[in-house]
């Protein structure tokens, strides 16, 4: 492609832009999001906030993804260990399902409800 016909290329291309552009302006929303940043911006000034720190106000789960994110993720969280102490037996069980065998055993002798209230503590 010869140098001339690279220009007369670009050149289209400018005036096309420009005719988008001017199309752009004259757009209702386009003047509504400017008008938006402009006083979310002035907002962020006047009390010394930046993007990120009102990002982290509005969606905290966000802000704290970025440190995450790094680290291979399985699909889902990990559940908590609970533990539970059988007050008959004094036998402890740690556990991050309910598909313990001797959980579920105690589950079925005493009930669902009591075996929860043997609940010592959950940790992360």
């Amino acid at each position: 492609m010869s140098i001339l016909n690279s220009y007369l290329e670009k050149e289209q291309q400018l005036k096309q832009l420009q005719e988008e552009l001017k199309t752009l302006e004259h757009d209702e929303r386009l003047k509504n999001e400017l008008e938006f940043k402009e006083k979310l911006e002035a907002l962020m000034r006047e009390f010394g906030k930046s993007a990120s720190e009102v990002i982290g106000l509005l969606n905290p789960k966000s802000a704290g993804a970025k440190s995450t994110a790094s680290s291979p993720s399985t699909g889902r969280a990990k559940r908590k260990l609970k533990i539970y102490k059988n007050p008959n037996t004094g036998e402890v069980v740690e556990t991050r399902g309910g598909n313990q065998k001797t959980l579920k055993a105690w589950k079925e002798e005493h009930g669902a409800e009591v075996v929860e209230s043997w609940l010592v503590r959950t940790e992360d």
